[in-house]
């Protein structure tokens, strides 16, 4: 079996029948949106020996797994519907702990009091989510600002104000409460940054919070159980 390899994972060649196509992957942890672009770019050229538009509706962290749509060809100009449709998440975020980035990227920049916080307040928190409302998304995003992405601006250390986007959150369901972390399942709406919910959950609760897993589980009627899984690459030491 035909497969593409680099330092991180493979994916089977097999899946490259047609020039334009719409994949829906299983995006691996620690690799960029544009890694899987690129690797799906690298493919179709050896398959078909040009190069042809490709594209992703919609980023997906670094430290996040799961559903990835990737446009290829006549494809590419469906991204913006694709982009537009509900998503699915599930995840961990810890409670006392901030980072910069929200999540694990960065290490923990303060802590704060979890003694006051009980699992009925955290249900409540989560249900103070629902509906729309205005949300800033993280210094570390994929936001243009001034023709470069945010994370560009904080990665140099440079503070840029970024504009709050209306959101809609549907559904904020709280799946496990073992203080200081809270498993969730969330549906909403295009722009939605999960590490921001985090941030402002932890602030709600007079505490902190960051992001410690984060899985998109669905974009419309893409399910995750239906993508296409990019398999690990076995290193010795």
């Amino acid at each position: 079996m035909k497969v593409i390899h680099d330092a991180r994972f493979t994916i089977n060649e097999e899946i490259y029948q047609q020039e334009d196509n719409v994949f829906v992957f299983d995006k691996p942890y620690k690799c960029t949106s544009f890694d899987l672009v690129a690797k799906v770019k690298y493919a179709m050229k050896r398959k078909f020996g040009k190069k042809l538009k490709v594209g992703h509706a919609g980023t997906l962290d670094p430290l996040a797994t799961g559903v990835m749509i990737i446009c290829t060809g006549k494809y590419t100009k469906q991204i913006d519907s694709f982009q537009a449709e509900e998503k699915e998440y599930t995840g961990t975020l810890r409670l006392g702990e901030t980072t910069p980035s929200y999540d694990m990227e960065k290490p923990v920049d303060a802590t704060y009091p979890v003694d006051h916080i009980t699992e009925e307040a955290v249900r409540e928190t989560a249900a103070r989510f629902i509906g729309e409302q205005e949300q800033v998304p993280p210094q570390f995003s994929a936001v243009r600002i001034a023709g470069k992405r945010a994370f560009s601006y904080a990665r140099q250390g440079e503070d840029v104000e970024i504009k709050p986007r209306t959101i809609t959150i549907s559904e904020f369901e709280i799946t496990r409460c073992e203080l200081p972390e809270v498993d969730f399942r969330i549906v909403c709406s295009k722009g939605t940054y999960i590490r921001s919910i985090a941030r402002d959950f932890g602030a709600m609760l007079d505490s902190g919070a960051h992001l410690t897993a984060l899985r998109r589980t669905r974009v419309g009627n893409f399910k995750v159980e239906d993508a296409i899984r990019c398999e690990e690459v076995k290193t010795e030491n």
